[in-house]
């Protein structure tokens, strides 16, 4: 852990990360619906290294910071510019992991709008992904941001609902356009009655 810690600094300067880009489908029609970025780390001892192994690190640490604009931008730029080269591609989004030291940034807003300015990605093709743990935190900060987010056209996804509090009256409450449930819940559909139920 200390060894990661050492590390991820140094790795961000050398930019030893990258960002991959896993396609989002429609059930129905198999059509291409977007993208999800996810970030890897190349290690110069470790090899790849996945996310679970330092994005806990990284959030203690702050470097997660400096690490969640750079993906922001990269995947907002990578879109931007599929979008150029694929014009059956203008209505696809680009949904980006949102951790909680960042969503707890004041300026996150202009940040984000300034991303969007630089890449020349439409607000309307973005969408953020953030925890119930960050709803909890301070609700109405949280509410307040989300609308603001959402002015600029962006789309707001619940991930790994389930997994936390799971409280439903937060889907009431906030403006939330996605709900992505955490496969604990569904994985054993349709054989386990209460998983069905």
């Amino acid at each position: 852990r200390l060894q990661i810690e050492n590390d991820l600094r140094p790795g961000l300067e050398r930019r030893a990360f990258e960002v991959y880009y896993q396609p989002t489908v429609a059930l129905r029609g198999n059509g291409l619906t977007g993208f999800e970025a996810l970030v890897r780390w190349h290690h110069p001892e470790r090899g790849l290294v996945m996310p679970a192994t330092f994005i806990g690190v990284a959030e203690e640490t702050g470097v997660i910071l400096p690490l969640g604009m750079w993906v922001l931008e990269e995947a907002c730029r990578q879109l931007a510019e599929w979008r150029v080269d694929e014009p059956n591609w203008h209505d696809l989004s680009m949904s980006v992991n949102l951790s909680p030291r960042l969503f707890g940034q004041p300026d996150l807003v202009r940040q984000v709008s300034s991303v969007l300015e630089r890449t020349g990605l439409p607000g309307r093709c973005l969408k953020l992904e953030i925890t119930e743990g960050l709803l909890i935190e301070d609700p109405e900060v949280a509410a307040r941001m989300i609308a603001e987010l959402r002015e600029m056209g962006i789309g707001i996804c619940l991930d790994d609902f389930g997994t936390g509090y799971s409280s439903l009256s937060y889907l009431k409450q906030l403006p939330i356009d996605n709900l992505k449930i955490d496969r604990s819940f569904v994985s054993d559909i349709p054989g386990d009655a209460n998983d069905c139920a």
